[in-house]
């Protein structure tokens, strides 16, 4: 029998649990990474560490708690389900299939090694991030060399850099999108939030922004029935820098004076729900919406582990796999 394949699904990570200290230690991870904050380590060490973890951490127990699932984080969660869907689909192919968070548990590398011993000599890396950014993607790249480096006999390595305009993918969205208006009736608007990044990134030629409109423009097209505007903004702004705009809340806020009362919202750049979809989006943006006097506010759910994504993304590692398979 062939050596089989190990297929690695990587989202970006998630706190153990919604404990500060489990904040706190995921938080540092996180943002000690320098893809991630890219200012001068010591200048931003001493403001994560004197600023940040103890005041920000804190913030986040009651923001974790409310949307915290049985089996734990809902990234985690979503992720678990995804792997095991996968793994499902891969089940008479010689594939395996295995699930890792950039930052936290499960740990990278130990799902590689984990691979390494379960034979899998060719190890395709899948980031869970549709759209590229350095900040996102392209670490995980870095860390995957990281870990390799270590190691005598290295694998083979394959990586997905981008879906975002996967005819899959955009299919999957489409059918999300198309379900839930079968079933609830279409709105004014629909808006696109995708996360955001500092504006110089993008300045410094981060793909990012030019991606997520990629994505937008294909969406619209499969949509066009329907005869709904669709816009895309930017969450999840942190710090004083400025960041690509328009920002998602500000954009809500504005819409009960321009006539737009009722609204759905869905994050296309996410493939699993989050603190940043359900806490961020689905509970704080509408009531920032309702607010301002916006009326009706859904938000649409990530693919998470519907099967029309699970069939899409089994496309987008076959293809990616090539001659591995």
């Amino acid at each position: 029998m062939s050596q089989p394949i190990g297929v690695l699904l990587v989202n970006l990570g998630t706190p153990a649990s919604y404990q500060v200290a489990d904040i706190r230690r995921y938080l540092n991870e996180f943002l000690s990474d320098t893809r991630v904050v890219e200012l001068p380590k010591f200048l931003w060490q001493f403001i994560l560490k004197g600023v940040v973890l103890p005041f920000r951490a804190p913030k986040l127990v009651e923001k974790y708690k409310e949307i915290w699932m049985d089996g734990g984080s809902p990234l985690l969660v979503y992720t678990q389900a995804q792997g095991e869907a996968l793994a499902h689909k891969f089940a008479d192919e010689n594939i395996i299939v295995e699930i890792a968070m950039r930052y936290g548990e499960p740990d990278l590398e130990k799902a590689i090694l984990g691979l390494r011993e379960k034979g899998c000599e060719r190890i395709l890396v899948v980031p869970m991030y549709p759209q590229y950014a350095a900040s996102t993607t392209a670490t995980l790249f870095d860390r995957v060399a990281q870990i390799s480096k270590k190691m005598r006999d290295q694998p083979d390595y394959r990586f997905i850099k981008r879906y975002a305009e996967h005819p899959a993918y955009i299919a999957s969205l489409a059918h999300k999108v198309e379900e839930f208006w079968r079933l609830n009736g279409v709105p004014q608007r629909l808006l696109l939030s995708f996360h955001g990044l500092p504006q110089r990134s993008v300045d410094l030629g981060d793909p990012y922004y030019d991606d997520c409109h990629k994505t937008a423009a294909l969406l619209r097209e499969a949509l066009k029935t329907y005869n709904v505007e669709i816009e895309v903004s930017f969450q999840s702004q942190f710090g004083k820098a400025k960041w690509i705009s328009p920002a998602t809340q500000t954009v809500l806020e504005r819409y009960p004076s321009q006539g737009v009362h009722n609204v759905d919202v869905m994050c296309p750049g996410f493939a699993a729900d989050c603190l940043e979809t359900l806490e961020e989006i689905q509970l704080g943006c509408a009531e920032a919406f309702k607010a301002k006097g916006g009326k009706q506010f859904r938000y649409i759910p990530c693919l998470n582990a519907d099967p029309m994504w699970i069939d899409a993304l089994a496309q987008i590692v076959k293809d990616r796999l090539g001659s591995w398979s």
